[in-house]
């Protein structure tokens, strides 16, 4: 049965009934759709006419203790200057931390959601590290991915509600190399090698207004070159320079995406990586338009 357009859609279903005395008979039960219309403003974006841009933490984890063992990121520290320059140019205020232990990390991280945020448009957080599992690694220890970006929810995090918060992550997703499905006719004429970054990180989901980007799709491995960087950073870094103020920011990442797909491994210790490929990825719980245009 349907009613009229502007009014409830009426579906039946007719199930067997558990009534001791009428266990025979069927029951009919109804459930109701309510039609609504779609009234939102297709092109709404995020205030980012406050006063300050923002905090944008970047964790530049190269070395690591013995015990743990884990390769050092050689490259890393490439990526840590070139974001902290790119994200300083957007207006953001910039703080880099190099090789933290873990209590060092959590620290200054709950500091961060514990500060004021009302007078910024947003907040950032980068981690360049190796990942397992849900966990990102610091100089001595782990840190779970989700208990950082908890301490940003609404619940915890007030004077950051209906802002974007940003998630950059920079680390091995998994233990696969992704096959290039093209003739490798052209091959990046990469002169320092490639590498990749240890472990795996999965996808967690975080909240409103969250939004995680990953170096690459999960089950997959990372590739940084010991001398340049991370293809990822690399990449991100030179969109953010060229476009990063007047382009929104999820078909920036697109573009990232494109921009690292592009690339294949060239010279690398491992023979079974020459020619694979990578390509990012991110999970966009961001319910306007972001844009990074500069500050009157």
């Amino acid at each position: 049965m349907s009613a009229t357009k502007d009014q409830q859609e009426v579906a039946h279903d007719s199930r067997p009934s558990t009534d001791r005395t009428a266990c025979t008979e069927n029951l009919t039960e109804t459930d109701a759709f309510v039609r609504r219309s779609l009234d939102i403003d297709l092109e709404e974006e995020y205030n980012m006419n406050n006063k300050r841009r923002g905090v944008a933490l970047i964790f530049n984890q190269e070395h690591f203790y013995w015990h743990l063992k884990m390769p050092p990121r050689s490259g890393s520290d490439a990526d840590c200057r070139n974001l902290k320059n790119r994200l300083t140019n957007l207006g953001f205020e910039a703080k880099a931390f190099d090789n933290l232990k873990q209590d060092e990390v959590l620290n200054i991280i709950t500091q961060a959601a514990e500060a004021d945020h009302s007078n910024a448009d947003c907040f950032l957080l980068v981690f360049l590290s190796h990942g397992e599992d849900d966990h990102v690694y610091t100089y001595d220890g782990k840190i779970s991915i989700k208990d950082i970006t908890d301490k940003f929810k609404g619940t915890k995090c007030k004077s950051l509600v209906g802002k974007p918060k940003i998630f950059i992550w920079q680390a091995c997703r998994g233990d696969q190399h992704d096959e290039p499905v093209t003739p490798c006719d052209a091959v990046d004429n990469v002169i320092n090698e490639v590498v990749v970054d240890a472990r795996a990180v999965y996808t967690l989901p975080a909240g409103a207004d969250f939004i995680m980007c990953y170096s690459v799709a999960e089950g997959y491995y990372s590739h940084r070159e010991t001398i340049n960087g991370s293809w990822y950073i690399q990449d991100l870094c030179e969109l953010l320079q060229k476009c990063g103020d007047s382009v929104e920011f999820t078909h920036l990442l697109t573009l990232v995406n494109k921009l690292v797909s592009m690339r294949s491994v060239g010279v690398c210790r491992d023979p079974l990586a020459i020619g694979k490929k990578q390509v990012p990825c991110f999970a966009s719980m961001l319910t306007k338009k972001l844009y990074f245009r500069p500050k009157k």
